[in-house]
């Protein structure tokens, strides 16, 4: 047995040995987390946050030894035209990604299937002319997205149904010109949209994502102007401020479009048949349009808000007219009553003052007789 002062120095000292212990393993596992997080070469990292910076640097493809744990991967203003499949692989780990100004044409279906901790990714100003349907599929917490300055024409539908937690979206600088309002309904939390500079045609194609726009700032969504470019009559203005009474044209054609898929039960339509003529030496055969194919009617917008303008202006201008016309056949009725009556009186008052000036007539005789 120890004895009692013994034992009473190695109890106040087991607490100093213990902190030395644990100060110890956090140096060692320091000095294992900074050997684990190995920088690239030529690239800048930021162990505190889990950084890897590969910008400006020129390179084509991305490097090979990129830690597991990287947290945020920057690689913009370089070369960067192909994204072989695997790249990402071992980068579970990730939460940033930004390949912003660089030259992809294309994404692979799968790039990014294994980065399911992603938030925040940035394709800024590539190439990109189309993506795949599955492409964001497995992720699922990604809250930005940025698509602007490519050369996308369209937008797959579907391509957004799996991105529950995306607030923000950008598809500026683009070449769309219709959107699908289908497309943007499972975006519940989405906060800001952009889709300026595009080349939008402001016909049916546009009429439903018109609906979508309105209940999404309705909602307190932004989003930025979406000037039209087609037709003539509707350019430079915002698809917001277009009367739905514009589009009524839509639901007529629909009409038209379905009744004629219905009614056409016969062979494949032809664009035309061509009439042979009787004789060699005669004109040539004349194309006659098919009965099956129905032309498609020329889009003529009609400003709709103009002529309710004219409408009422008219309706207001014919009001006055009437009203003043009625004050004045009034006046007239009146006025006409009014006369009536005084020659009347004037009619009565006549043969009294007849009989009098001959009384005095007769009396100015017998006094110049006598």
């Amino acid at each position: 047995m120890l004895p009692m002062s013994a034992g009473h120095r190695w109890r106040s000292s087991f607490p100093m040995r213990w902190r030395e212990a644990c100060l110890l393993g956090c140096w060692l596992s320091l000095c294992a987390a900074e050997s684990f997080f190995a920088c690239p070469s030529s690239c800048k990292c930021n162990s505190g946050n889990l950084e890897v910076d590969c910008s400006g640097l020129g390179l084509s493809s991305i490097p090979s030894d990129i830690p597991t744990n990287t947290r945020t991967f920057l690689f913009l203003n370089n070369k960067l035209s192909i994204l072989p499949g695997p790249v990402f692989s071992n980068l579970s780990a990730l939460q940033r990604l930004d390949l912003s100004n660089n030259f992809l044409d294309q994404l692979p279906q799968n790039i990014f299937s294994d980065l399911g901790n992603l938030t925040e990714l940035q394709l800024r100003n590539n190439s990109i002319r189309a993506l795949d349907k599955d492409l964001l599929q497995h992720t699922a917490l990604l809250r930005q997205l940025d698509l602007s300055i490519n050369g996308l024409a369209q937008l797959p539908s579907g391509i957004f149904d799996d991105l529950p937690a995306l607030r923000s979206l950008s598809l500026r600088s683009n070449r769309l010109q219709s959107l699908d309002r289908v497309t943007f309904e499972p975006l519940t939390s989405l906060q800001q949209l952009q889709v300026g500079d595009n080349p939008w045609e402001c016909d049916c194609n546009l009429r439903d994502f018109k609906h979508w726009m309105e209940w999404f700032s309705y909602r307190g969504g932004k989003i930025d102007q979406l000037a039209c470019t087609l037709p003539k009559e509707l350019k430079g203005k915002d698809m917001r401020m277009v009367p739905m009474e514009m589009f009524n044209y839509c639901s007529q054609l629909d009409d038209e479009n379905s009744s004629t898929v219905l009614d056409n039960t016969g062979p494949p339509c032809t664009k035309g048949s061509t009439t042979p003529s009787k004789s060699k030496s005669g004109p040539e055969p004349e194309v006659e349009p098919s009965v099956g194919c129905p032309q498609k009617q020329r889009y003529r917008p009609v400003s709709v808000r103009r002529a309710i303008g004219t409408v009422i202006i008219a309706g207001v201008v014919c009001g006055i007219v009437c009203i003043m016309m009625v004050v004045a056949a009034a006046y007239g009725c009146i006025y006409a009553s009014l006369m009536a009556k005084y020659h009347r009186e004037l009619k009565k008052r006549q043969p009294l003052m007849g009989d009098t000036e001959g009384e005095h007539e007769e009396q100015k005789q017998i006094s110049s007789v006598a």
